[in-house]
């Protein structure tokens, strides 16, 4: 039987804004800073490929200076709605009773909480009280699809049962205010806040893409690349320029071989649910993909729209192509970077 992604679905926290109404709050935030950096910071939130993004908090009180303590309790706050909705959400799209679900995976690195968002989901959704939980903490923009690859092994292990894996991020609670690094403002350009949920079953008679294959990828000597330090503002992030160029170097190693141990090449993949880890990385993947008569249009799409929520960005690109309902023996390649430096992968047949 297998398993398979029985659905997808998204929630977005309650405040929005385009870039271009961002622009004023962040020359305003720069007015004390030589009028040359100035623009070089505002040219790089308009030419970040991201139109629009969505937020736990209002756009002024991002701009206003908090601490820690403060924007972390939001954090906590928010992320347990957009959890607990998001689940029910995905419940009701597949008519499944909380009760039904015997796994629950919950991914989140941009806040601290003990307990875990699994556990007030379970509270609040009456969830079993013999539930498997994982919480997924650290592992950045590949979480996503990592949720999946455990829920994925959990599943394949004991048959006729269903699990639940719910990505929930908010990069605004990790801007900092006091930082001017490129490494703050290009983040800061390109992300946002969002949840998703994805159902998975192992039962009889489940619908949706099968997981024909999954694994991960490591890089050596690069756990300097990209994650976040903490500091006694928040959550700094680290985000290495380099990044692209080593994604390009390992590209081959990370694609070929792993499609090859499903009897697979890179020109039977229909679908590539790449994540939009921002505009260059966009850029790269397009670049290596485009001679082979691939297109990342709605990686690009989800970039545009919601900017990079992390672990969740990569559901909002599966979730486009499930619901454009692909044939019959069509394949899907789920592909994501994250700290580490690693890189997940699903191969998908519907």
């Amino acid at each position: 039987m297998g398993v398979k992604i029985t659905t997808i679905t998204k929630q977005l926290p309650e405040y929005v804004r385009e870039t271009k109404e961002i622009l004023p709050f962040v020359s305003n935030w720069l007015s004390g800073e030589e009028d040359r950096f100035r623009r070089k910071i505002l040219k790089i939130f308009e030419n970040a490929a991201v139109d629009k993004r969505y937020g736990i908090m209002s756009i002024e009180d991002v701009f206003t200076a908090t601490s820690f303590e403060e924007k972390n309790d939001i954090y906590v706050r928010e992320v347990k709605k957009l959890g607990t909705d998001v689940l029910q959400k995905a419940l009701n799209k597949t008519d499944w009773d909380p009760k039904s679900i015997d796994y629950i995976i919950t991914v989140s690195c941009t806040g601290i909480m003990i307990p875990s968002l699994d556990a007030y989901i379970i509270n609040d959704l009456g969830l079993r009280q013999d539930i498997v939980r994982l919480p997924v903490t650290e592992m950045g923009c590949a979480a996503g699809v990592s949720g999946i690859i455990y829920a994925r092994n959990f599943l394949e292990a004991n048959p006729g049962k269903r699990a639940a894996v719910i990505a929930v991020e908010s990069p605004t609670a990790t801007f900092q205010l006091d930082d001017l690094s490129m490494t703050n403002m290009v983040s800061a350009a390109i992300f946002g806040d969002g949840a998703a949920c994805a159902l998975l079953s192992s039962e009889d008679g489940a619908s949706g893409p099968s997981i024909i294959g999954d694994e991960m990828y490591h890089f050596y000597d690069a756990t300097q690349m990209m994650g976040f330090k903490l500091s006694n503002g928040g959550l700094q992030m680290i985000l290495d320029p380099e990044v692209p160029a080593k994604i390009a170097n390992h590209f081959p190693e990370i694609i070929h071989p792993f499609l090859a141990k499903h009897h697979t090449k890179i020109q039977d993949v229909d679908h590539l649910i790449f994540h939009p880890g921002g505009k260059k990385i966009v850029q790269t993947v397009e670049e290596l993909f485009g001679h082979l008569g691939k297109n990342i249009e709605d990686t690009k799409a989800v970039l545009k729209e919601y900017g990079n929520m992390s672990s969740a960005t990569v559901l909002y690109v599966l979730e486009r192509f499930m619901d454009q309902n692909p044939n019959k023996g069509e394949k899907g390649l789920m592909l994501s970077f994250g700290p580490g430096f690693s890189a997940q992968r699903i191969l998908l047949e519907w």
